[in-house]
């Protein structure tokens, strides 16, 4: 066996891959968080959440690479390296920085060959999406709800893949922005005011409820609230920058596109 042995994954992304790739027996460890792929939660010990980990506990499992997300996870990276161990932290926040996520996790384990060929399938799944959302006869104003108590709009890759399926997302500026804090709206005027024709909701941990957004003072003559257009992502297959938002997420975005489009029809007022 070529690259490290024994690895912990601390988000969810890199287990799903590692799966994918055919190499989760180099796996020791896994986010708490993990939903999938659902074997790994009956597999692999659970050793983290997403801001802290029990470093004691993974320690014992003796890893000689462990791979986590963002600046969130810094401080257990840090904790980490006080203790000898080899630390991956990647950072990417886009469809591209997804796809080369992979590309270099493979490479970093020895199988990048492999990695390659599993992104370039990715590509081309994303590519079909794209082709099929082009002969749409109309394109929807999307507003994606990352949460509702602030309100949070959608991070960048989700941005990307409601382009990629078919809509447009109406806040493309908030949704560069790579912390969630950075991404929090007032109220829901912005909103209000673009009005979308489609609302995504994915309350991350949580059920997202239509009612509650109907409810919501001035959001009533919103074109999605009075069409109906009320639709829950689940967030394990779109708010994690892995496999599952390049294939369920953006599969399940587009599915629901395609149902708008073809109801408006082109010359829907």
């Amino acid at each position: 066996m070529i690259g490290p042995r024994r690895i912990v994954c601390l988000t969810e992304e890199p287990t799903e891959t590692l799966y994918a790739l055919g190499e989760q027996a180099r796996i020791v460890g896994i986010s708490g968080f993990t939903v999938r792929p659902a074997i790994a939660r009956k597999e692999k010990p659970k050793v983290s959440a997403f801001t802290s980990a029990k470093i004691g506990e993974i320690l014992k499992l003796e890893p000689d690479f462990v791979v986590g997300f963002s600046d969130i996870q810094s401080e257990i990276a840090a904790a980490l390296i006080k203790q000898g161990v080899e630390v991956w932290i990647s950072n990417h926040r886009s469809v591209a920085g997804i796809l080369d996520y992979i590309r270099r996790l493979g490479a970093l384990v020895g199988v990048a060959d492999k990695a390659i060929a599993y992104a370039n399938e990715l590509q081309r799944g994303l590519d079909a999406i794209a082709k099929e959302a082009a002969a749409l006869p109309r394109r929807p104003k999307v507003y994606f709800e990352e949460w509702d108590e602030p309100l949070i709009s959608g991070i960048q890759w989700v941005a990307e893949l409601i382009r990629v399926a078919g809509g447009d997302d109406i806040l493309p500026e908030r949704a560069e922005k790579s912390l969630a804090k950075d991404r929090i709206m007032a109220d829901g005027s912005e909103v209000i005011a673009r009005a979308p024709d489609i609302i995504f909701g994915s309350w991350c941990g949580k059920k997202f409820q239509p009612g509650k957004v109907r409810a919501r003072q001035g959001w009533a003559d919103i074109p999605a609230v009075r069409d109906g257009e009320l639709h829950e992502i689940k967030s394990p297959i779109i708010l994690q920058p892995g496999p599952a938002a390049l294939t369920d997420g953006v599969r399940e975005i587009a599915a629901h596109i395609r149902s708008w489009s073809r109801r408006s029809g082109p010359d829907h007022d």
